[in-house]
Parts: C-alpha cells; structure tokens; sequence
C-alpha cells in the first residue's frame, strides 16, 4: 500500500521510519543483479526487505533513470522497465514514491550536484526524512540527507 501524501513523514524535525530507506539507482541495479557491488548496510537493507522487515522507497526519479540506462544498453534488465518494476513491486516492501512538485523545487534548491536525478533522488529522500542508500560520493560529502552503504 502506498501512504497519500499526507500520512507521510514530512519535515527536518521528524524523524523517519528507521525500517524504511529510500534507494539510489546504482544500489537498485546492483541488488537486482545479485547483490554484487552493494556495501554491507545496503546488501542487509535489501534481504531485509526481501524478507518483509523494511520498506524501500524507490523514487520516480530512479524509475525514469533506470529506462534511460536500459533504453541505452547500458544495463539489461531482461525484460521490459515496466515488467522489471511490476516485477519489484509485486514484493510490498518495496513501494514506489511519486514525484511532486515539492521535491522538484527542493532538488532545484541542491547546488551540490549537476546531476538532476541524484538531486532529484536527494530531494525525495529529505521529503520523506528517511535515509538514502547510495554509495554515491558527492551525495555523502553534501550532507544533504543520511546515506547509508
């Protein structure tokens, strides 16, 4: 079940659900193929997950870049990106999280980066005041949300 807008955790003061993280895109193409390349927190966030004790967020951002590396060859999904997420959210613990407006303005806000699904995926990440799993550098030396790997 996807929470509405308004039964989500919103604020800096909040603190967010430490079962639940929002996910980076290499950290999703690496946990679906095998685990290989995720940090130790990440690989145990993910069979976690797997095994229905936490909720991963996977912002529409991530969606988006996932189809432009498969469109591009640059990752085989086996199958098409619709199939893929029908696929992963099959599994209730992981849940799509829709962009908004809000997360748009907050990513244009982000000067740490040029990369406009990283800010975008940032920006949905502090929306929900949940940690992002990302082993991405510039996101951690940013400081702008917890990242966990």
């Amino acid at each position: 079940m996807v929470l509405q807008r308004r039964d989500r955790p919103r604020g800096r003061g909040h603190v967010g659900n430490p079962a639940a993280v929002v996910i980076d895109t290499h950290a999703l193409i690496f946990h679906a193929a095998g685990g290989r390349g995720l940090g130790p927190k990440g690989r145990a966030i993910f069979t976690a997950a797997e095994r229905g004790e936490r909720i991963v967020y996977v912002p529409s951002a991530v969606m988006w870049e996932v189809g432009l590396l498969a469109r591009a060859v640059r990752i085989n999904l086996h199958r098409s990106v619709r199939a893929f997420f029908g696929d992963l959210f099959s599994n209730p613990a992981y849940q799509p999280y829709d962009l908004t407006a809000s997360q748009v303005f907050d990513a244009d806000e982000l000067r740490f980066t040029r990369d406009p699904f990283d800010a975008l995926i940032v920006a949905a990440a502090r929306d929900l005041d949940l940690a992002l799993v990302t082993r991405d550098d510039v996101i951690r030396a940013s400081g702008t949300v917890r990242v966990v790997w």
